[in-house]
This record gives C-alpha cells, sequence and structure tokens, in this order.
C-alpha cells in the first residue's frame, strides 16, 4: 500500500519530493501528493518530512 501525506501537516517544503526514487510525489497547490500508483512503498519520504505528516496507507 502507498504512503499518504497528511494534507494537515503538510507544509508544502518539498523534501519528500526529491527523496522519491520513484517520483511519485509532486507538489499539488500548497501541498505535496503521493501519487498511490507509483509509490513503491519504500518509506524514504517519510524518513526526511520534517513535520511527520507522511505515513503508511
Amino acid at each position: 500500500m502507498a504512503h499518504i501525506i497528511d494534507k494537515e501537516k503538510c507544509t508544502g517544503c518539498e523534501a519528500c519530493v526529491g527523496t522519491c526514487p520513484t517520483e511519485a510525489i509532486a507538489k499539488e497547490g500548497e501541498k505535496c501528493k503521493i501519487d498511490p500508483d507509483t509509490c513503491v512503498d519504500c518509506g524514504a519520504c517519510a524518513s526526511v518530512c520534517p513535520v511527520e505528516a507522511i505515513s503508511a496507507g
């Protein structure tokens, strides 16, 4: 299952975007969003999120 980003916690810093090996994360407006079809559930994004907005789905 893909990781998810809590829109309430996400600050849009984009730390996760550059970390994703499959480019499954993109900035959408002021927040970031994970494409569940592209996400390989590696967890790299969750480990770099400074506000802990990313969790396993």
